[in-house]
């Protein structure tokens, strides 16, 4: 069988099963596979597969039909035309996060070596984007995973930019002392409890530590909120992602702590709410 009839046949299943964008992903699924580049697969496509690749191609496309997301498949996601590294130890890094981190670059471009903190970093995905696009920023980005803070270690390294960031293994602010951050950004788990068995079976597939949000999703904007004031210098930033639906609730919580002015809200490619951003006064 040639790399142009086992790409129909991955095709073909993924088509089957209702899958979006089965040839791209069928692609990409065989790129991994073989270890090798599209251009590769174009220029080479009456190449023949062996058996033995062609059963683990195979295996991989049942993996995402039984729900497994394409990029914990592949190892990889892009990120700000970076690339990074995801496991099922973290959420994956999606394009409506790009809004908030391209918010952070720009308030970060009119401070003089900033410090920000990253809560919740995850994958690393916002403060490796952040190191990579500030001059003289210094950064620090907390995550309760231990596994987490291993693969956001590795992005670092992966995108040179280690020596820019410090990685702590924290509960939100529990491990900082005495700090205080020009900007601190997060992008926390944000989906109610009863909403997660809803998603889609490959998003369900991602940690539910760093999805459920508590009963009505807004636990981790309380509980940043409430001791932000204590880690942001006067006049820094606090920027958060949140869901489609949560604008007026977050904005309801930034106003009760009566700490925080020019509260403003972005949208998302979609026109959805999805940034918040306030300034501490």
């Amino acid at each position: 069988m040639t790399i142009k009839e086992l790409l129909n046949q991955g095709t073909i299943m993924l088509k089957n099963e209702d899958i979006d964008g089965p040839k791209n992903k069928a692609r990409a699924i065989l790129q991994y596979t073989l270890k090798k580049s599209r251009e590769y697969l174009i220029i080479y496509d009456n190449k023949e597969i062996s058996q033995l690749k062609r059963d683990e191609y195979i295996k991989n496309i049942k993996r995402l039909i039984g729900g497994e997301p394409l990029q914990y498949i592949t190892g990889v996601q892009e990120f700000m035309k970076m690339k990074f590294v995801v496991t099922k130890d973290v959420l994956i890094p999606q394009p409506d996060t790009e809004i908030l981190v391209e918010e952070v670059i720009k308030i970060g471009n009119r401070l003089q070596n900033p410090m920000i903190l990253d809560l919740c970093t995850g994958s690393g995905a916002i403060a490796v984007s952040l190191a990579k696009n500030l001059p003289n920023v210094k950064i620090i980005a907390t995550d309760i995973s231990k596994k987490a803070i291993e693969i956001a270690k590795y992005n670092a390294k992966l995108n040179g930019v280690i020596n820019n960031i410090d990685f702590v293994e924290s509960n939100l602010f529990d491990k900082l002392k005495n700090l205080k951050f020009d900007i601190i950004v997060s992008n926390p788990p944000y989906v109610p409890t009863g909403e997660i068995k809803k998603l889609p079976k490959d998003v369900r597939q991602e940690p539910i530590l760093a999805l459920d949000g508590g009963k009505d999703g807004l636990d981790f904007y309380r509980k940043i909120f409430e001791r932000s004031h204590e880690f942001l210098s006067i006049q820094g930033y606090m920027c958060v992602e949140i869901g489609y639906n949560q604008k007026e609730a977050v904005k309801k919580i930034i106003d009760e702590q009566k700490r925080y002015i020019n509260v403003y809200c972005k949208k998302d490619l979609c026109e959805n709410d999805r940034v918040i951003v306030a300034e501490r006064a």
